[in-house]
C-alpha cells in the first residue's frame, strides 16, 4: 500500500487562510476583533510563520489590518470603502443579472425563484443572520450558474470577502431582511417575465438599498447600534 503523502506547505496555508477568511466572513472573528498569533497557532496546529504569512495573504484581500509590531486585527469596514464597494458592487452584480436574463434555462429561472423563497422563509424563521446570509447564498449561486460567465465571476470573486463583511452588516439591521425579500422577489418577477431591463432596475435598488443600510450602520453612534441589537 502507498503512504499517504503530507500535505504540502502551500496547501496547508490555503487552507488555514479558507478557514480563517470564512471564519470571518461568516462573523466569528468580528470587526476591530484582534488576531492573536499564539492563538491561531494553537487553533490551527501550524507554525508561527505559516500563520503570518496567511495575515499577510489576508491583508492583501482586505480582511485583515497588519499593524507593525502590535499584529493583526479583522479589518474594520468605513464608509468610503463601503461607498466603493458597493458602487462596484452594483456594476458587476447588475451585469451578472443581465446576463443571467439572456443566457438562463428555464429550470435555472425556477430555481431563482425557489432561491427567493427559501430566503423569505430563513427571515420569517428569525435565523441567525450567519444562517440567514447562507440561504440567500442560494439566490447568487443561481445567478452565478445561469449568467454561464467565468470571467464576470472570477472578477466579482476579488472583492467577494469584503462584501460579504458588508453583507452581514446591512443585513443585521431591524427590519432589512423583510425589506431584501421583496426587493429581490421584484427581481425573480421581472426574471420570470423576461423583462431584462426591470431586473436590473430592481437588482440595483436592492444594492442601493443595502449600501444605504450599512452605511448607516457603519457612520451611527456606537450606543445606538448596541441598543438596536438589544430591543
Amino acid at each position: 500500500m502507498a503512504a499517504t503523502q503530507a500535505p504540502s506547505n502551500g496547501s496547508v496555508r490555503l487552507q488555514v487562510t479558507a478557514a480563517i477568511r470564512d471564519a470571518i466572513c461568516n462573523l466569528q472573528y468580528t470587526p476591530g476583533q484582534r488576531l492573536v498569533e499564539r492563538e491561531l497557532v494553537e487553533k490551527y496546529g501550524v507554525s508561527r510563520a505559516t500563520i503570518r504569512e496567511v495575515l499577510q495573504a489576508l491583508s492583501s484581500e482586505g480582511l485583515v489590518t497588519v499593524i507593525p509590531q502590535r499584529g493583526a486585527t479583522v479589518t474594520e469596514p468605513n464608509a468610503e470603502d463601503a461607498r466603493d464597494l458597493y458602487e462596484i458592487r452594483s456594476v458587476l452584480e447588475c451585469l451578472l443579472v443581465s446576463k443571467f436574463c439572456e443566457r438562463a434555462s428555464r429550470a435555472q429561472r425556477l430555481r431563482l425563484a425557489v432561491a427567493v423563497e427559501e430566503f423569505a422563509e430563513a427571515v420569517d424563521a428569525g435565523l441567525p443572520i450567519t444562517e440567514t446570509m447562507k440561504v440567500k447564498d442560494r439566490f447568487y449561486d443561481v445567478l452565478l450558474d445561469g449568467a454561464a460567465s467565468p470571467s464576470l465571476w472570477q472578477v466579482i470573486e476579488g472583492i467577494q470577502a469584503r462584501v460579504h463583511v458588508l453583507r452581514a452588516t446591512s443585513m443585521s439591521a431591524t427590519g432589512r431582511g423583510e425589506t431584501a425579500v421583496k426587493e429581490l422577489r421584484a427581481v425573480s418577477d421581472a426574471v420570470e417575465a423576461g423583462d431584462t431591463e426591470a431586473a436590473v432596475a430592481a437588482y440595483r435598488h436592492h444594492i442601493e438599498q443595502a449600501g444605504k443600510t450599512a452605511l448607516q450602520r457603519l457612520t451611527e453612534p456606537p450606543e445606538s447600534a448596541a441598543n438596536e441589537r438589544a430591543s
